[in-house]
Parts: C-alpha cells; sequence; structure tokens
C-alpha cells in the first residue's frame, strides 16, 4: 500500500476531535482508499486521559485498508513517546499526532518506527 496524502477534510476533523477531546487525548484508527488517508474509525472501548489513550485491538475492523492511527498530545509536543513506538506498528504504518492548539499546522506525521514522513494534504 502506498499512502501519497491525506484528505483535508478528515485532517480537520482531526484537528477538531483534539481540540474537544482536551485536555485528554483522543486516539483513532485511519482508512486509506485509492493511497489516500480518507475515514478515520473511533473504537469501542477506547480509554482516554490527559496522558495517553489506549485503543482496544480486539475492536479493530477487519480490512486491508488500515492505513494507521492519528492521536493527540494535548502537551503540544509533536513527536512520538516510547509508548507510541510501541503501538505505531500494531496500527498500521503512517501515524499522525495532532497538537495543541490544534490549528491547521499543528500535526505531523510519522512512521511505524516513529520517523518523520512527509503527508500530502489533499483537497
Amino acid at each position: 500500500m502506498t499512502i501519497r496524502g491525506i484528505k483535508k477534510d478528515l485532517l480537520l476533523l482531526l484537528l477538531e476531535l483534539g481540540k474537544n477531546s482536551h485536555p485528554n487525548e483522543f486516539a483513532a484508527l485511519l482508512k486509506e482508499d485509492a493511497g489516500v488517508i480518507s475515514e478515520l474509525n473511533l473504537l469501542p472501548g477506547t480509554i482516554t486521559g490527559s496522558s495517553s489513550a489506549s485503543i482496544f485491538f480486539d475492536m479493530m475492523p477487519l480490512g486491508t485498508h488500515r492505513a494507521g492511527s492519528a492521536h493527540s498530545h494535548p502537551n503540544g509536543v509533536l513527536r512520538p513517546s516510547n509508548a507510541d513506538i510501541n503501538f505505531f506498528p500494531r496500527a498500521g504504518k503512517f501515524h499522525i499526532i495532532i497538537g495543541a492548539p490544534y490549528r491547521e499546522n499543528d500535526w505531523k506525521c510519522f512512521t511505524a518506527d516513529g520517523e518523520p514522513c512527509d503527508l500530502e494534504v489533499i483537497p
């Protein structure tokens, strides 16, 4: 699977989810269609708090279009924690961190091994 970008509407929704969840984190899984991340799944049973969010992998939908994950960092730090690095490989290849104050540029994408990567925003 080659991911070439993320839909702008989805990115704006992720930023809004971060803002609405603040001061707690949120977590979601991302789905792609034809190489574009275009949907999210909020899983039942997800646990959120001010310093973490936990997804129950038993609740992950079946399918081959899982692209990765998105979650927020209410502290505004746009880099993965050690817990994130351990989580990323289980959830997919691309991972978006949304940070306070949740403006249009308050996000970064990372590979499953925690390396920053560019992701085009597609109108």
